[in-house]
């Protein structure tokens, strides 16, 4: 009779260097000496980070099936961010120079439409065209397009604010022709005209930390990782839209706003905290508690594996503090342009000072209280406390320090230059103000969590 394997662990410990690694390898002198740790699945199929059983119990904040009305979860709808395999034509800090881009991608892609129509001799299209990655990027979509003879244009109407990493607005092509994917985005920002409010999450099965943001702009899908994306309100379309339009008529709006957060939950909630609760307290509820730092370690291995599930605390009193924390934050990093910068930063600036970014960096590794802004401007005296506000596997800080740079895309040659923002929305302090800015939302942030209300997770 065979005998059944078995498989023998040992967690060596996270984020640590390959040298460390080795050196605890070292240590042990034996495969006999290491603490060995005999696995058996769960019933998920988990052999190591396995899942809370306590998680399952609580409500899901995704719904079964999307726009399903009389779901048993927090949200009707949800979605992920866009995706567009072709970044570099879509986004770009300057107005002026993504129109420039998408002229030419239009362009070109309108000339091998002609010329497959008129030479194609039965080939199909991924065989005719011609590969210049300078001025398109061929997706499937694009061939089927180009097959199917649909003629691109440019519609002025279609180009807003997008945000495309943490605390990285840059403007983009709304336009759904161009886009790879739009999952429910459509349904959550219809056009630029609709205002909502979206709490984006990490995705499931990424390796970094579970994180949260909220946004009021358009989302990529890498805001989070693989971030889903759970709207305040979504957008339906209206059937028999009242045509009459002229002078003294206003256009009807095209779309009808419906309750993001469920008939389900909001029942739940009033019946546990009172009449007085609303849809937007249990909305920012969602966003306080998902910043609980106790409910991350807790569930740590389920938000890897499964969307957030969250519960209804157990008094009112618990409710409306992470409620008030969610709202709080919120508007934290909703408005963290506007925010007022932490007053105790040292500014040092030389003579001539020029307020254009190349890449901040700091002065060495690991000296984090310092950032050279420029070879005009650095800042120092950062709290260390400001990087401990991490979204999306880094400090906030440092997705600022990150993204504000001067790049060119290796294949296209396209460049994006942030301070061509600055230029176009004439403030030539921007980048450096948004940097002492974000610094400040993050000490905030952090003091806020720490306030967050204790629970048993049970």
């Amino acid at each position: 009779m065979t005998q059944k394997a078995q498989i023998f662990y040992h967690d060596i410990g996270d984020y640590l260097t390959r040298e460390q690694k080795l050196e605890i390898v070292k240590e042990f002198g034996s495969i006999k000496n290491v603490p060995w740790q005999i696995l058996s699945p769960n019933e998920h199929g988990d052999w190591i980070s396995q899942r809370n059983s306590t998680f399952e119990t609580f409500i899901p904040l995704a719904p079964e099936r999307k726009f399903d009305v009389d779901s048993k979860s927090f949200f009707i709808a949800y979605s992920l961010g866009i995706a567009t395999n072709k970044d570099p034509w879509l986004y770009n800090f300057s107005i002026k120079n993504l129109k420039n881009h998408l002229e030419t991608m239009i362009s070109f892609y309108n000339e091998q439409r002609d010329k497959f129509h008129s030479q194609r001799k039965n080939k199909n299209a991924k065989d005719f065209v011609e590969y210049n990655i300078s001025k398109i990027n061929w997706t499937d979509m694009f061939l089927n397009d180009l097959e199917n003879n649909i003629k691109y244009n440019i519609d002025k109407n279609k180009f807003c604010d997008a945000i495309y990493r943490p605390f990285t607005k840059q403007k983009f092509c709304y336009e759904k022709q161009f886009l790879q994917r739009t999952y429910q985005q459509t349904k959550i920002f219809p056009t630029k005209e609709y205002k909502n409010l979206v709490i984006c999450t990490t995705g499931i099965g990424v390796n970094k930390d579970f994180s949260v943001l909220i946004t009021d702009v358009v989302p990529d899908l890498q805001v989070q990782a693989n971030g889903q994306c759970f709207p305040l309100y979504y957008y339906t379309k209206k059937e028999n839209k009242n045509q009459a339009q002229g002078e003294f008529f206003e256009k009807e709006a095209e779309y009808t706003r419906q309750n993001g957060v469920s008939d389900f939950i909001f029942s739940q909630a009033k019946e546990r905290y009172g009449n007085k609760i609303t849809r937007e307290d249990i909305f920012y509820y969602v966003y306080g508690i998902l910043h609980s730092p106790s409910y991350r370690k807790t569930f740590a291995n389920d938000l890897k594996k499964m969307l957030p599930r969250l519960p209804l605390v157990e008094n009112a009193e618990d409710f409306m503090a992470f409620s008030k924390a969610g709202r709080k934050l919120a508007e934290l990093h909703l408005n963290y342009e506007d925010a007022e910068p932490y007053q105790n930063l040292t500014i040092t600036v030389e003579e001539n000072k020029d307020y254009k970014v190349n890449q901040m960096r700091f002065p060495q590794k690991g000296k984090k209280d310092t950032i050279i802004y420029n070879d005009k401007i650095t800042i120092s005296n950062i709290p260390l406390k400001a990087y401990e506000y991490i979204v999306n596997g880094k400090s906030a800080v440092e997705w600022v320090m990150e993204r504000y740079a001067i790049t060119t895309h290796k294949d296209s040659g396209i460049r994006n230059n942030p301070n061509d923002w600055a230029v176009e929305h004439n403030k030539p302090r921007y980048i450096l103000d948004l940097l002492l800015s974000v610094i400040a939302v993050s000490i905030e942030t952090v003091d806020i969590v720490e306030g967050l209300p204790a629970v048993e997770w049970g």
